[in-house]
């Protein structure tokens, strides 16, 4: 019934619309006694879908604007106002209207999302191409995309390269070239190419599937402002038609006590902190960047601190072995390799890399301790190995020759890493593995600055000296080197405790907790996704840090033009609410007044759709 009534607005609204224009045709030709039944009729028409919706409202113990109109309708029949009664309904119901059409434009950067999750996807099934729905393909299936054709799963390029697009992901439109073994995500398309995947995600679980629930979730998470203006409107509705009451009794009047009830609807209070909300977090994705609700806005507008992890955030994450110094004569790159796979940390991934090169691996199950923010030990061939930092070579009382020392403090000097290899107690050699800095890094760091965030903070479970020479790359001052998880969660703590309100910006995988208990967690790239989405607040899906200040200014931006339309709402109230009592406003040009109020504060809080970051 709820929907055949939705659906009747928008014909009653129309047909009343037309009704009253009849009306003031037949009053400027004179025949005015066809008048007063025609508006009688539009006001019926639209009194319908109002009184319905104000009743429903009543069935769930809460008093709508819906209600205020009911009695603003039904009051001006029993006074004979029927013009203002006819065009209060009618202007009511197109206020609805315009707020129902401009929040689901504001809704569209979900629905291009949605248009670019593929349908079909090609299978090879016992050498033969199958087309098949999405719906049908299963994890390990051999799923086949030419040129044109949109990637159904998310999975590994087992064969062929390609020229990607991967904008509904990351926002970024330039094609990137993917090859074998190179991961790929659902819904990006092939411009270029053909490969082979194997899909390792399917259905509601791949990467895209989850970024359009995100959205939409974030889209009707409430931030603390609307939660507020939620309760203020559930007290506002009758407080209102108490002083209503009052003002008859007070006055006598009941046109203008009617007056007085339907000039305060605070339509435009209710709707303005929503439509800015959606259209905040529409712009954020449409950029790469998913912002989990209003409440996480709020929150990210008023950072002071951002905290950063080094690798895989201010660097490529993608660090490679570049050299590799050996003090005996036999190989032992293989062993620290075979021990190395137990490892998913950035390091350990780029050994085995640089390994793969020259030996091949095996499968096996090794005995491995992982030891975090220092490196692992375990034994091969009943020998143990320890591979890590000096700090691990410390904790197993293993001393470093004085010419290594100094070899690999030049090593660190120079921002690179180094990987020391002990046998037993005996160090054998280290690997210099070295870590690219993200070519926008320091840009978006000069911007977080330019617009006020106080204290920049780098947080590493990396070797003191590699750590100062990226900070003074990128013009950090603050940095804390060697860490391991829980210090990181530690320096949070003592940062909140001050005062400060703390972002941390992570891989989202390693740095899950740090994420969980900052004030804002951000998670960039697509590596950790599932852990990102889980734990962060905001999650910027194309590793760009500059991305990232986007939705730092955007959180403002938003958060100021919400402001904007709840001063501009209470301000119409206050002015007409004066107009009625000193007789200068009535009923149906204080609706007219009202609705306009209603359409900028949506016309406003769209200009958000088209927000740009300025540098």
């Amino acid at each position: 019934m709820a929907q055949k009534m939705t659906k009747f607005k928008s014909v009653a609204m129309i047909s009343s619309g037309l009704l009253i224009g009849l009306a003031l045709i037949f009053n400027l030709i004179g025949k005015d006694y066809f008048i007063d039944p025609i508006l009688i009729v539009a006001t019926v028409l639209t009194g319908i879908p109002v009184v319905y919706f104000a009743l429903q409202a009543l069935r769930m113990k809460y008093m709508s604007i819906d209600l205020l109109v009911s009695i603003a309708i039904i009051g001006a029949i029993f006074i004979g106002e029927y013009v203002e009664s006819s065009v209060v309904g009618f202007l009511f119901l197109f206020g609805s209207y315009l707020e129902a059409r401009t929040l689901a434009r504001t809704r569209q950067s979900i629905q291009s999302l949605m248009a670019l999750a593929p349908e079909e996807a090609t299978l090879l099934k016992d050498g033969q191409e199958v087309v098949v729905s999405v719906s049908d393909v299963a994890l390990n299936d051999i799923v086949i995309v030419k040129a044109g054709g949109k990637v159904p799963v998310d999975g590994d390029i087992i064969s062929g390269e390609a020229q990607l697009n991967e904008a509904m992901m990351t926002g970024e439109s330039v094609p990137r070239e993917k090859t074998t073994s190179d991961a790929v995500f659902s819904g990006t398309i092939v411009d270029e190419g053909y490969i082979k995947v194997q899909a390792k995600k399917v259905g509601e679980d791949t990467a895209f599937s989850q970024i359009i629930e995100l959205v939409e979730e974030a889209q009707d998470q409430k931030s603390q402002t609307e939660k507020f203006l939620d309760r203020f409107s559930h007290y506002y509705t009758p407080g209102v038609v108490i002083l209503s009451s009052i003002v008859y009794l007070l006055t006598r009047d009941l046109h203008l006590a009617i007056t007085f009830l339907v000039i305060a609807c605070p339509g435009a209070l209710v709707i303005g902190a929503p439509v800015s909300n959606v259209s905040g977090i529409g712009n954020a994705a449409k950029n790469g960047v998913l912002l989990k609700g209003g409440d996480a806005i709020d929150r990210f507008k008023q950072a002071t601190t951002f905290m950063f992890d080094k690798t895989g955030t201010l660097t490529k994450g993608e660090p490679a072995v570049t050299n590799q110094v050996s003090f005996i004569d036999e190989d032992w790159l293989f062993v620290v390799a075979e021990l190395e796979r137990h490892s998913e940390h950035h390091l350990g991934r780029a050994i085995v890399d640089y390994a793969k090169k020259t030996e091949t691996l095996t499968d096996c199950h090794l005995d491995v301790t992982l030891v975090k923010g220092q490196g692992l030990f375990g034994f091969y061939d009943g020998v143990r190995y320890l591979i890590g930092n000096r700090r691990l070579m410390d904790e197993h009382d293993i001393a470093l020759a004085r010419d290594v020392h100094e070899q690999i403090e030049t090593e660190e000097a120079q921002g690179k890493t180094a990987v020391i290899v002990a046998k037993e107690k005996k160090v054998i050699g280290y690997l210099v593995i070295n870590d690219v800095i993200r070519a926008e890094a320091k840009d978006a760091l000069l911007q977080l600055k330019k617009y006020g965030v106080r204290d920049l903070v780098m947080l590493t479970g990396d070797n003191e000296k590699t750590a100062q020479y990226v900070a003074k790359q990128l013009g950090i001052t603050s940095v804390r080197a060697e860490l391991q998880p829980k210090d990181k969660l530690e320096e949070i703590k003592q940062r909140q405790q001050r005062g400060e309100k703390v972002v941390m910006v992570g891989d989202g995988v390693n740095d899950a907790p740090a994420l969980a208990l900052a004030d804002i967690g951000i998670a960039m790239g697509l590596s950790g996704t599932d852990v990102a989405i889980e734990t962060a607040d905001v999650v910027v899906m194309n590793d760009r840090l500059d991305k990232m200040v986007h939705a730092y200014r955007l959180a403002k931006a938003t958060v100021r033009n919400r402001t904007q339309n709840i001063a501009l709402a209470l301000l119409t109230v206050f002015f007409l609410l004066l107009g009625v009592l000193n007789g200068t406003i009535h009923l149906a040009s204080g609706m007219f007044v009202h609705e306009a109020s209603v359409l900028i504060v949506i016309i406003n809080g769209m200009r958000l759709i088209r927000f740009r970051l300025r540098k």
